[in-house]
This record gives C-alpha cells, sequence and structure tokens, in this order.
C-alpha cells in the first residue's frame, strides 16, 4: 500500500520537512528509542565490566557478540516474520518488550544475564527496524522518502552525542535520588538511571505508535485454522525465506543497492579499528586524539551529506548520484590515507562521510520505492544482515590485514619506498587501508555494471 494522499493533511512546515504528520511521529518515535538505546549502551558496557570480575575485557566481548550474532544468524528469519504480522502490532510489542528487559537490567549481578539480556534487546530490534522501514513508504509521499531517510539516519545516530552528554550527568542525579530511602530497592546509580530512562523512552516510543495508522501489513489478515497451519509450517516459512533472498538477488535495484552497502562497508568499515594506528604509525600524532579528529571529522561528513539531499531531494537522479557516491567514498578514503597531515587526512575523511551519508540514505530510498508490499520486510532484513555480516568482517580482517601486510612491507621494503621522488611510508596500516578504498571503488564497478544490465 502505498502512501494515501488523502490523509494528507498536515501543515505546510511539517509537509515540507517530514511528508506527513503520521512520520512525523514515527520520527519522534524513532528519537526516543534511538537516543534512550544510546545511553543504555554506554551502561551495559559499563555495567558489564563491573560484574566481569577479574576478566572485565572479555564479559566487555560477550554482551557486543550477543549484540551482533542474532542479527547474523536470523536476522533474514525476522523479516519473514515481520512480512506475516501487524507491523504497527509488532513495533509496539517490540518497544514494550525492550521496555521491559530494560527494567530487569539493574538487578543483574552475572555477565551470563547480561548476555541474555543483551540478546532479547536485539532479538526485538531485529523485528522492529524492518517493520519501521517497510511502513515509511506508506506514510509519506514518494517524492518526499530522500529527505525523511535523511531524518532517519540523523535520528538513528545524531542522538549518540546527545546520549553521551546525558550519560555524564546521571551519575549526579542519582547522587541526589539516593538520597530518599524509599527508592533504595531500584538499586539506584549511574547505570541503572539509564536502564530506567530508556525503558521510558520505549514506553513513549510504543505510546506514539499506538497512535499512528498504519495498514496492518500484507499478511496480516485473518485466516483459517487450516490456512494458519499451513502457513506456519518450515517448509513454508523456509520458502518464504527463499523467495526475499531470491528477490534480493534477481531485482536490479534491489541487487545493486546491497552489493555496494555490502561490499562498500567491508572496506570503509577498516577505518574504525585502524584510524589509531594511522594516526600514530603514518601521520606521527598521538592515536586517540587523531582517531577522534578522524571520528568527529566523519561525522560532520555525514551530516552534510545528509543535510544536502534533503535540500537537493526533488532534483536527485537518485541512481547516479548513488553511482556517484560509492566511487567518491573510495577516492576519498584513499586520497585520505596518502596525506602526510592530520588536517589533510580528517578533510578527506569529511569527504568520505559525505558519501557515505549519501550512499546509505539514497540506498534505504532506492529499496523503500523498489520493494514490493509483501517482500519489503524481508528486504530490509537482508540488507540489514549484510550490513551486520560486512561490518563485522571489517572489524576482524582489517586489523589481521594491516599486521600481516605490515611484516611484508617490513621485509621487502623497510616500510618505505620512492616514487617520483618523494619518499612514501608504506607500514601496513597504510596499505590495508589503500586496499581497503579499492575495494569501495571495485563496489562501484559492480554497481555500475549491475546497472547496466538491468538497463539493457
Amino acid at each position: 500500500m502505498a502512501f494515501d494522499e488523502s490523509n494528507a493533511t498536515t501543515p505546510p512546515w511539517m509537509d515540507r520537512v517530514f511528508g506527513s504528520a503520521q512520520y512525523f511521529r514515527l520520527w519522534l518515535a524513532q528519537i526516543l528509542s534511538s537516543g534512550g538505546d544510546w545511553l543504555a549502551l554506554f551502561a551495559i558496557l559499563i555495567t558489564a565490566d563491573r560484574v566481569g570480575g577479574g576478566t572485565p575485557e572479555a564479559s566487555v566481548a560477550y554482551v557486543m557478540i550477543a549484540r551482533f550474532l542474532p542479527g547474523l544468524l536470523v536476522g533474514s528469519a525476522a523479516g519473514v516474520l515481520v512480512d506475516r504480522w501487524d507491523r504497527k502490532r509488532t513495533m509496539i510489542v517490540c518497544d514494550l518488550g525492550r521496555a521491559a528487559t530494560l527494567l530487569w537490567l539493574p538487578f543483574v549481578d552475572f555477565v551470563w544475564q547480561l548476555v541474555v539480556a543483551s540478546l532479547i534487546l536485539e532479538g526485538f530490534a531485529l523485528l522492529w527496524a524492518p517493520a519501521k522501514e517497510s511502513s515509511v513508504p506508506n506514510l509519506v509521499p514518494r517524492e518526499r522518502l530522500t529527505g525523511v531517510n535523511s531524518l532517519s539516519l540523523l535520528a538513528a545516530y545524531g542522538t549518540f552525542p546527545v546520549a553521551a552528554a546525558v550519560s555524564i550527568g546521571l551519575a549526579g542525579l542519582a547522587t541526589v535520588i539516593r538520597r530518599f530511602e524509599a527508592v533504595d530497592f531500584l538499586r539506584i546509580d549511574a547505570e541503572s538511571m539509564a536502564f530506567y530512562i530508556d525503558a521510558a523512552t520505549f514506553g513513549a516510543s510504543a505510546f506514539i505508535i499506538s497512535r499512528l495508522a498504519l495498514p496492518r501489513g500484507p499478511k496480516a489478515t485473518g485466516s483459517s485454522a487450516t490456512e494458519d497451519a499451513r502457513a506456519w509450517s518450515p517448509g513454508q516459512v523456509f520458502s518464504d525465506l527463499r523467495d526475499g533472498w531470491s528477490y534480493i538477488f534477481w531485482n536490479p535495484t534491489v541487487r545493486t543497492v546491497n552489493v555496494a552497502l555490502a561490499v562498500g562497508l567491508i572496506g570503509g568499515g577498516m577505518i574504525v579499528p585502524l584510524g589509531p594506528v594511522f594516526a600514530e604509525d603514518v601521520l606521527g600524532v598521538d592515536p586517540g586524539d587523531g582517531f577522534r579528529v578522524f571520528m568527529v571529522a566523519l561525522g560532520i561528513g555525514v551530516a552534510i551529506g545528509v543535510a544536502g539531499l534533503t535540500v537537493r531531494q526533488h532534483r536527485l537522479h537518485k541512481e547516479q548520484v548513488f553511482l556517484v557516491a560509492v566511487f567518491g567514498a573510495g577516492a576519498c578514503l584513499f586520497v585520505a590515507t596518502s596525506m602526510w597531515t592530520l588536517v589533510g587526512s580528517a578533510l578527506l575523511v569529511g569527504g568520505l562521510g559525505v558519501c557515505a551519508g549519501t550512499v546509505y540514505v539514497l540506498g534505504i530510498t532506492l529499496l523503500q520505492e523498489s520493494a514490493t508490499e509483501d517482500l519489503r520486510a524481508r528486504v530490509f532484513a537482508g540488507l540489514f544482515t549484510l550490513v551486520r555480516s560486512s561490518v563485522m568482517l571489517a572489524l576482524l580482517v582489517g586489523p589481521a590485514l594491516a599486521l600481516f601486510l605490515n611484516g611484508l612491507s617490513d621485509k621487502f621494503f623497510d616500510k618505505d619506498v620512492n616514487i617520483l621522488g618523494f619518499d612514501v611510508i608504506i607500514p601496513g596500516v597504510r596499505l590495508t587501508l589503500w586496499l581497503a578504498a579499492l575495494i569501495m571503488v571495485a563496489a562501484g564497478m559492480l554497481t555500475l555494471a549491475s546497472m547496466r544490465r538491468s538497463k539493457s
């Protein structure tokens, strides 16, 4: 079901910015839950460190694995479920389930309890995300999808610094509240305050979503007991899952977006674990300071890219801009890691952020425009699975590859080569990031080839 123009009675400013009052409410719900979720993630990691005993590093690792593993293993299956269920009800249940789980977290004393809670939270998130993305085309006109997806990216990641700032003040707030003996049973401290606040944000999100006018979904209709049993048979569930992945691989636009994002993230994701090493080994600056500069530059670049898309959304040729941004991301990373000063590298990392934000927003928009209503949740679940897999691969492979190439460079070139009369140092980290840039360019070539095949 596409957006219903007859229900588009919104104030002019809201129509220009958010597309509809309905999407504005959904965006507010996402702002609340995303901000609270970042706040709770900080608290979960601190709690893991506290209850980890003599191995806090292992405890944090277990929790992070619990956040990543469900998406890798069963992320696609979540799309099958969402395509069968009432999307609005799914989002409400997921928000309330996450709120209940967070209310339990202040009372955990063991790492295994944190791991179980993280698995539950991630399971609900895997259902909520495709339900939300599948619902957006039913809330806003097609021509405004680019703008609202930019706002969605802002809600998901722009709340990170706000949550970080709030977390700093929670210790003081907890000190004040602990003065009241009546709340001793709540185990008030900075981390528990974060959990209680996050639970409240999910409760507010569920209330807001309950007021939205959303269609039930293509398969969320009444059926006989026989039809229902047949629909939930293992064979039918597997068939639905296979149909979703077949659509992802054979629909030209969906395939193009998934290939570009998945392959591009394998390359671009390496800058996260290797940024501090590059700052120290190549630029000769403090690794922590250099990494923070890179992350700030990347964030500013993403914000600029998103803002530009929002302003120009009615005059964009989405496929062409998407392709240019994929190539641009690889080029910016290559030039950034060829620089010899922190300022020069940071500026190019900012350019990488502009391109990365553009690729993500336009990719989501193209999927929303192309995917059919009955397969849309499976398409987004598949995308999120590929994204998680690519990021995890980049985080794992990047440092290992840098170490391997560092040994080869030291053995054969003494980590230094002369290019056109200039001495260029080539430690393993620089070689790895150059390779990452080439991987992103390869993603652009695959995208171009896919686009040409789809037009032939």
